[in-house]
């Protein structure tokens, strides 16, 4: 890892939020002009280490409806800084609780800058369009050139013009833990990039890389899921996430935290992501981890471990071949082999209409929203059975 300025007894800063060696400050960081005046505006703190080390990034309610997550990342920074824990910080922690606002003015997924989710537009070189950069692009541009200390790295391809840069000082992430919410009475994960290699770094670079991450995510304490095959990765924008494009772009470590179900905070789920961020700061060599305070319990205490030994990755299936309302047969947690029936599909009357079988092993993680089903539709989230690479090549028919 690289180290950040703390060492120097510099300053870092993001936006408005400006630490001194030793202490946390609480700021804002704007990313964009309103058009009723004003400006929106991003959450921010700063808690600066007395010693050099590594600087940790956490983010939060990239999706408006996911409480639990904006509750970990404000409570590890809360836990930090109490005490004369600072004293004992070598390196920082920057915490972005509401990467978006305009989400959570709403309570929904979506802003109302566009209908569109403000987690598939973070930079990607090899994204082409003909048209300049739009707000939510712009937005998440800003905040991952604060997140990497680089430029923005969203452009109008058309004409170069590069959107510009999001004011930081010393604040480049050497790792970052992005926290979301999966779904209605989800299971808590941690998800897991594959790495990919090519245009951006050799294979031997991206297996370090990838060798890097699994170390803070085996940190954390949550189980794993590794994340789509590359080929629906990129299908599904996911190189353009908030953790996607830290890790695929910058080349920095970077996972996403799954915190349970959407909406409302679950407090033992918050608990259990603040000890998992701590295991990560121990990991990364912030904290000792005799300097953990004794209000924070061990990583993955409260989250029950996955029921099989095998690798996994994440599935949105299986889809049923008929229309009708679902009746689920398992449970998040629940473990199945393939051929296992996990759901009936019966129409309004109650006739029976089909069934929904897996095809290949695995467990649950939680069952799809709502209750009628159209022919082609998921049925739930699952951690099937995966015998892929975790280092893959960026342009792949991978299947």
């Amino acid at each position: 890892m690289a180290e950040s300025d703390a060492d120097d007894g510099e300053r870092i800063a993001v936006g408005s939020a400006s630490a001194a060696p030793g202490t946390l400050d609480r700021g804002w960081l704007a990313v964009a002009d309103l058009p009723t005046r004003g400006a929106e505006r991003l959450p921010v703190a700063v808690a600066n280490g007395t010693e050099d080390g590594a600087t940790l990034w956490l983010t939060g309610g990239v999706h408006g409806d996911e409480a639990t997550g904006v509750a970990v990342v404000q409570d590890a920074v809360t836990a930090l800084a109490n005490g004369d824990r600072l004293a004992d910080l070598a390196g920082a922690v920057v915490a972005v609780p509401v990467v978006s606002p305009a989400g959570l003015r709403r309570n929904a997924r979506e802003t109302y800058y566009a209908d569109e989710d403000p987690n598939r537009h973070f930079p990607d070189a090899d994204a082409e369009s003909a048209r300049p950069p739009r707000l939510q692009e712009r937005i998440d541009a800003r905040l991952y050139a604060a997140i990497t200390g680089g430029t923005a790295g969203a452009a109008d391809t058309a004409t170069g013009t590069e959107v510009d840069a999001a004011p930081g000082e010393n604040a480049a992430a050497d790792a970052l833990i992005d926290c979301h919410t999966a779904g209605v009475g989800s299971a808590p994960f941690v998800i897991r990039d594959r790495v990919p290699c090519g245009d951006r770094r050799t294979e031997d670079e991206a297996a370090a890389l990838s060798d890097e991450l699994g170390r803070i995510v085996d940190a954390f304490g949550f189980p794993t899921l590794r994340e789509y095959p590359a080929a629906e990765y990129v299908e599904e924008t996911l190189q353009r996430s908030t953790a996607g494009a830290v890790l695929n772009e910058a080349g920095i470590p970077a996972f996403t935290a799954e915190l349970g179900a959407h909406s409302v905070v679950d407090d033992e789920l918050v608990d259990a992501g603040v000890a998992g961020i701590f295991g990560v700061a121990v990991e990364l060599g912030l904290l000792a981890s005799d300097w953990v305070p004794a209000t924070v319990g061990e990583p993955g205490e409260g989250v029950d471990p996955a029921p099989v030994d095998f690798p996994v990755r994440r599935y949105r299936g299986p889809t049923t071949d008929v229309s009708g309302l679902v009746r689920h047969r398992v449970a998040a947690g629940d473990q199945f082999d393939e051929g296992d029936v996990l759901a009936d599909v019966v129409a309004a009357t109650g006739a029976e209409r089909g069934e929904v079988t897996a095809d290949r092993d695995g467990y649950v993680l939680g069952r799809a929203e709502g209750l009628a089903a159209y022919e082609g539709d998921p049925i739930a989230s699952l951690a099937v059975r995966d015998d892929g690479d975790l280092v893959v090549p960026r342009e792949t028919d991978e299947n």
